[in-house]
């Protein structure tokens, strides 16, 4: 499986615990993300005038947090147990159990942009414009989550980058793409199939 020492990602998701309190890394790359992006936005709307106050922006990021946070729990029950979450209602609501999916945060922000615009009479597409410069961030950041947990870890690699992460088994894994596999000796987990 090439040659040298593979590095083995294995952090401990949880940043600081505090008794029955713990506050993860994935939970605070959110809010870095919301708090870079919205800093970022505010230094945007001060550049130029994108027909929105500083009152507006702060509503607007009310409005979208609410709506990547609901968009994000509710894509990862729909897309990916729904039998289970039907049977335990109550574990909808359990965020701290993990379970966040991107596409639904994506939807949950498009619809929950598209309400606050509708609302206060501005464009959409203008509003668009100003998360579009900061979604980078939010993405990224949330990656770095993702990696910190073990998460969206690939397939398995002979190449010299890969890694090794526990949840995916004790080969070394690269970042998923389209297609076969270049040597397909190798398998992926059934999480990947």
């Amino acid at each position: 499986m090439g040659g040298g020492k593979r590095m083995t990602v294995n952090i401990d998701p949880i940043l600081i615990q505090l008794g029955p309190i713990r506050l993860s890394w994935y939970g605070m790359m959110y809010v870095l993300g919301f708090v870079i992006s919205y800093l970022l936005v505010r230094y945007q709307t001060k550049r130029k005038d994108f027909g929105v106050s500083k009152q507006e922006v702060e509503d607007l990021y009310f409005y979208l947090i609410l709506g990547l946070i609901i968009g994000a729990r509710l894509g990862y029950v729909l897309f990916y147990d729904l039998k289970m979450y039907l049977s335990d209602l109550l574990e909808i609501f359990a965020i701290w159990h993990g379970g966040m999916s991107f596409h639904g945060g994506l939807i949950g922000m498009v619809v929950s942009g598209w309400i606050f615009a509708r609302s206060r009479k501005v464009s959409f597409l203008e509003l668009s414009d100003i998360g579009a410069l900061a979604a980078p961030i939010g993405l990224m950041l949330g990656r770095m989550g993702n990696f910190i947990n073990g998460e969206l870890f690939g397939r398995v690699t002979t190449l010299p980058w890969g890694m090794v992460f526990p949840a995916g088994g004790p080969l070394p894994r690269r970042r998923a793409r389209p297609g076969p596999d270049p040597d397909p000796r190798l398998t992926l987990s059934p999480a990947q199939t």
